[in-house]
Formats: structure tokens, C-alpha cells, sequence
């Protein structure tokens, strides 16, 4: 019996050491947790997908349409789908840098193997203040949606701290799991919200409506429409601390390969729907141009999603700093005071700024394009290419290494550049159109309805 017992337990943990290494246990974030009160490593990679898909495929899809309006129904499709699978590429550079640095939990980590303290401060600021910033937008996103559901009965600013309630709620779970078996009812919110819409403007189709193959415009009403599609893929930034808590990480790029697929096809088609039956004058977000029945009925189904989403932005910015303060300590794994004092602390905070940020400054929507530019760019897109380069000169051969993998080499350096050219004109045609917005009068005051 006892020899039978300990073939057991061996073979457990042979099937344990396979899927996760020794050397991978010793080095990752959380390390070993056998014992702990608070176990994060818990993950399947098909939760680790509707995280992934609940934090990405949100409101920023309703602006894509009105993309199509700027720039033509051809070069919108094509970017769409072109971004998608250039997302997914730059997945797969994120996800085999985390497998090669398993001590890496955020960008912040994978900054400071790249660049020294100096990366990872820049990089960690960087992700928290697109974090907040994002959580802002679906605060707005929420806003929106109450204020068509109520017929505009309050104060915009009350709708917004009304949704930014619930959403700090759902922020307080310590461990992306207890957040995923949320998610799959938000991704199934969003995907019901968008058929629902394109249902609606299918059968309400604006007469006369203008469809065009191609549109010549100025280069900064153009360039703020492709960042639409551009920042629709934003969410590479939590990739690293989804990948932390999984049981398996090897598993990662399955969640990666699924959500990128969900995204381009489900873009693609909104996309191509709401134009070809609104035409030219779609409003963002596109749910806005349907009949007001419609409308209500897509916005109230997309609310889960809005809220999950912003839960998970800004238990992102929390999470960040907690694991900062308390890596390889007990305030990490067990049920402390002071390590739920901070927690709760830490995610109040984030949810607090996005708050007044959302409702206190004017320019908000162009500040969030702002951050989306200086940090999404190289989130999602650039800097994936400089992982690849930095462990292939590392651990493959120095420069002998990159001229024998010219082709991934040259891959790579493009995607860098793909990086700067987002950000640099990104922000070029951001600022532009704040001046525009501003000679235009179109700046509201602060805190106003």
C-alpha cells in the first residue's frame, strides 16, 4: 500500500515538474505555492482567453466603423484585419519572452532586463497610467450607455459615478482567477451587443446612405481614425500578469491564438455591417446611430462589459505596485492586514483617478488617445520587437545570432519601427486635433454635465 501511495505522488509530481520546470518554479513571480492561503498560479489558458477577450474586445470596437467613414470601407478592412494578425505576431514575441524571463510579471520587469531601472520605472509608469486611462474610457463607456437607457434624465457626471461603483467592486478580487468566471459572461455580453447592432442597423438602414470604396482626407483626420483600429488591439500591456497566473504557461499562446482570432473576424464583420447599412455619417460609438430602441437594447447588453473591462484595467494598475511592494513576501500569500490594507488601498486609487480624470478634465478622450499613442504603440506593437532582438543576441550568439536569423531580425526591427511611427504621428494628429477642438469651442468645462 505504502509503495503504491508513493508511486502516486511521484507520478503527480513528474506531470508537475513537466509542465512547469524546476528552473521556471525557482525564478517565476509567485513561485512555488504549495501551502499558501492565496494561490495565483490557478489559470486555464481558455479563462486566461476570456480575460483576454473581456479586457480587448470592448468599446473600443464601436469607433471602428466610423474608421471605415474616414478612410474607405477597402483601407479600413484591410488595416483591421492587418493589425490583427500583426497583433498576433507581436502575442507570440510577448508570450516567448515571459516562457525564456519567468521572473517577469508586468512591463515594468521585461524593462528593467532591457533597459536597467531606468525601463523598468518608465515602463511600470507607462502601464499604470494606460491602465487608469483605459479605466477612464470604459467609465465614459458606461456613461454613455446609462445616459441612453435613462434619456438623458441626470447629470453625465452622477452616470459616470454611479458606474464607477460596481466597477470598483469588481476590482477587488486579489487573483485574476476570481475575475475570469466574470469575464465569460462579459465576453458574451459584448458579442450578443454587437449582433444586436448589427441586427438593428440592418433592418433600420439610413436611406440613402454613402458608401465609399476610398476617401482622400488630411493626413490628422485620417491618422486619429487608423489609431481606432490600432488601439482596438491594446491589450498586450496585461499580458505578462495574465501569464503569471496561469497553472501552465506553455499554454499561453492557445489564449493568445483565440482571442486574436475573435477579435479580427468579430472587428471585421461589425465593422463591415454597420458601414455598408449607416454609411458615411456613423456616428462613434457606432451603437449611437441606430434607432433609439436599438440602441438602448445594444448599449444595455454591452454594460457587463464595460464594467468587467474596467474592472480588470485597473485591478492591472493595482496589481503592478502590490507585487512590487511585496514580492517573496508573506503579505503576497497570505490573508495579512496589511497586505489586504494595501490591496484595497492600491485599487481604490486607481478606480479613484480614472474617476476624476474621466469626469474632471476636459480633454479626457484626447488624453487617453495621448496615452494610447506613447505607450500602446510600444505595448501591443514596438517593443515586442526588441524582446525578440535582446534575447536572440543574448542566448543565441550576439550579432553572428541576428545575421543568422536575418529575416526575424528584419521582422523584428520593422516592428519597432511600426512602434515609433504609431507613437511619434499618433501623437502628432492627437495634439492637432485637440487645437482644432479648442478653436472650434468644442471643449466642455470641467466636472460639467
Amino acid at each position: 500500500m505504502e509503495d503504491e501511495k508513493y508511486r502516486y505522488n511521484a507520478s503527480i509530481e513528474a506531470n508537475h515538474r513537466e509542465a512547469f520546470p524546476s528552473t521556471y518554479q525557482d525564478n517565476d513571480v509567485f513561485g512555488r505555492e504549495e501551502g499558501h492561503q492565496i494561490k495565483y498560479k490557478t489559470l486555464s489558458w481558455q479563462l486566461v482567453s476570456a480575460l483576454m477577450i473581456a479586457e480587448i474586445v470592448s468599446n473600443g470596437m464601436l469607433s471602428l466603423p466610423s474608421s471605415l467613414a474616414v478612410v474607405g470601407i477597402v483601407p479600413g478592412v484591410i488595416l483591421i484585419v492587418f493589425l490583427g494578425i500583426f497583433a498576433t505576431f507581436t502575442s507570440y514575441l510577448l508570450i516567448q519572452f515571459k516562457l525564456r524571463h519567468p521572473e517577469v510579471h508586468n512591463m515594468g520587469d521585461a524593462g528593467y532586463i532591457l533597459f536597467g531601472p531606468v525601463g523598468r520605472e518608465v515602463l511600470s509608469a507607462g502601464t499604470i497610467i494606460f491602465a487608469v486611462f483605459a479605466t477612464g474610457g470604459q467609465l465614459l463607456a458606461g456613461q454613455i450607455a446609462l445616459a441612453f437607457l435613462s434619456n438623458n434624465k441626470l447629470c453625465l457626471m452622477l452616470y459616470t459615478g454611479i458606474f464607477a461603483i460596481p466597477t470598483f467592486l469588481f476590482s477587488l478580487p486579489r487573483t485574476l482567477d476570481q475575475l475570469s468566471w466574470i469575464s465569460v459572461p462579459s465576453v458574451i455580453s459584448i458579442l450578443v451587443a454587437g449582433v444586436v447592432g448589427m441586427v438593428g442597423a440592418g433592418l433600420n438602414p439610413l436611406e440613402g446612405a454613402v458608401i465609399e470604396k476610398f476617401v482622400s482626407t488630411d493626413f490628422v483626420t485620417a491618422f486619429i481614425s487608423i489609431t481606432n483600429p490600432v488601439f482596438a488591439y491594446a491589450g498586450h500591456f496585461m499580458f505578462f500578469i495574465l501569464i503569471s497566473e496561469m497553472k501552465n504557461p506553455k499554454d499561453a499562446m492557445k489564449a493568445a491564438y483565440t482571442l486574436q482570432g475573435f477579435a479580427t473576424i468579430f472587428y471585421t464583420v461589425f465593422a463591415i455591417v454597420i458601414y455598408l447599412y449607416v454609411g458615411k455619417t456613423v456616428a462613434s460609438p457606432a451603437f449611437s446611430s441606430l434607432p433609439p430602441v436599438w440602441a438602448k437594447a445594444a448599449y444595455g447588453i454591452a454594460i457587463p462589459n464595460f464594467l468587467i473591462a474596467g474592472s480588470l484595467y485597473s485591478h492591472t494598475a493595482a496589481k503592478l505596485l502590490f507585487v512590487r511592494f511585496f514580492r517573496k513576501s508573506d503579505h503576497l500569500h497570505s490573508h495579512t492586514v496589511l497586505g489586504w490594507g494595501t490591496w484595497v488601498v492600491l485599487v481604490f486609487i486607481m478606480n479613484a483617478a480614472a474617476f476624476v480624470l474621466a469626469v474632471g478634465v476636459p480633454i479626457f478622450n484626447y488624453l487617453i488617445g495621448i496615452a494610447a499613442a506613447l505607450f500602446a504603440s510600444w505595448y501591443t506593437y514596438g517593443i515586442a520587437g526588441a524582446f525578440w532582438i535582446y534575447d536572440a543576441y543574448t542566448y543565441r550568439g550576439g550579432m553572428d545570432a541576428l545575421k543568422r536569423h536575418g529575416f526575424m531580425t528584419a521582422l523584428n526591427i520593422l516592428t519597432l519601427l511600426a512602434g515609433l511611427f504609431i507613437c511619434v504621428a499618433g501623437l502628432y494628429a492627437i495634439i492637432e486635433g485637440i487645437i482644432q477642438a479648442y478653436a472650434a469651442g468644442l471643449i466642455a468645462a470641467p466636472f460639467s454635465c
